[in-house]
């Protein structure tokens, strides 16, 4: 009943920035919990980012200050801002969310978008 849609992705060069975007729609208020994850081939899927309703957020130590999560209730679409990006940023990027009250960063989310592509060259 929850659908994630994201977007933004792109190629851009060392030190540049991005800002993706993840749509939350079907059952909306089912959802208070939008984690980021990024996956780059040949690595394990992390999680670099959570925005929690109420504004609060937490990012993986290594996007700490560069990357920066928020919502617009509005438009009920949660954003990633990556600036500057490093070439160790690219990867696959994907929005997901936990079934309302289940939030663990260390079990899987119910709800996945399909990912957009995040290149940064050298």
């Amino acid at each position: 009943q929850v659908q994630l849609t994201e977007s933004g992705g792109g190629v851009v060069q060392a030190g540049g920035s991005l800002r993706l975007a993840c749509v939350v729609s079907g059952s909306i208020y089912s959802v208070n919990v939008v984690g980021w994850y990024r996956q780059a081939p040949g690595r394990q899927r992390e999680l670099v980012a959570n925005y929690f309703n109420g504004g609060r957020a937490d990012y993986k130590d290594s996007v700490k200050g560069r990357f920066t999560t928020s919502k617009d209730y509005s438009k009920s679409t949660v954003y990633l801002q990556m600036d500057p990006l490093k070439p160790e940023d690219t990867a696959v990027y994907t929005c997901a969310a936990w079934l309302l009250g289940k939030y663990d960063p260390d079990t899987e989310p119910a709800y996945w978008g399909q990912g957009t592509q995040v290149t940064v060259s050298s």
